[in-house]
């Protein structure tokens, strides 16, 4: 299976343009959203392109293959908007026998960690720090960064996972930052 996770688009179509390149490459099966896909907040700077007029029907033309998280900077009109679920806390994934539990970070994260079993892939955003590994408590940080806002002096990143491999990539290259075997 292919899935393709991005994060914190913050209302931005061109980081979603770019992202949508990856995709039509790529052919991902699953599009997962971990949250925070229009409003920038109030933590965040504005972006140039800060449009979330634009990104609704960019987002609503892969409705039929999106999961959604909610982020903190989602709410109740962002889901007026979009035409699939985006108010769930979490979510969980299986792919290939592996368990994704999906959720933005502002919970649940590696610092406090959801109630899963060892092995479980926890999937989140919020920081716009990509990260990918694997926590002595036995579950594996999965971060795919921002799309749009990174911060720790980060490329836009987003996160892909085939056949047992995870990874998070550049948005603009494709170029792998992280890498994970979920066999071993």
């Amino acid at each position: 299976m292919k899935i393709l996770f991005f994060s914190d688009v913050h209302g931005s179509p061109e980081s979603l343009a770019q992202l949508w390149k990856q995709k039509d490459a790529r052919k991902p099966e699953q599009l997962v959203l971990l949250g925070d896909a229009l409003y920038h907040g109030p933590r965040n700077p504005l972006r140039p392109d800060y449009a979330p007029p634009k990104v609704v029907p960019m987002l609503n033309a892969e409705k039929e293959r999106i999961i959604a998280v909610r982020g903190n900077c989602d709410s109740e009109v962002d889901q007026m908007l979009l035409e699939f679920p985006i108010m769930a806390e979490f979510s969980t994934l299986f792919a290939d026998g592996f368990k994704f539990f999906l959720t933005h970070g502002h919970h649940w994260n590696p610092s406090v960690p959801p109630p899963v079993a060892k092995g479980t892939v926890l999937a989140y955003g919020h920081t716009h720090l990509p990260q990918l590994e694997r926590l002595e408590n036995g579950l594996i940080a999965f971060n795919p960064g921002s799309i749009s806002l990174p911060k720790g002096g980060n490329p836009p990143s987003f996160g892909w996972y085939e056949n047992g491999h995870l990874q998070v990539l550049e948005l603009e290259t494709g170029k792998e930052m992280f890498s994970c075997d979920l066999h071993s």
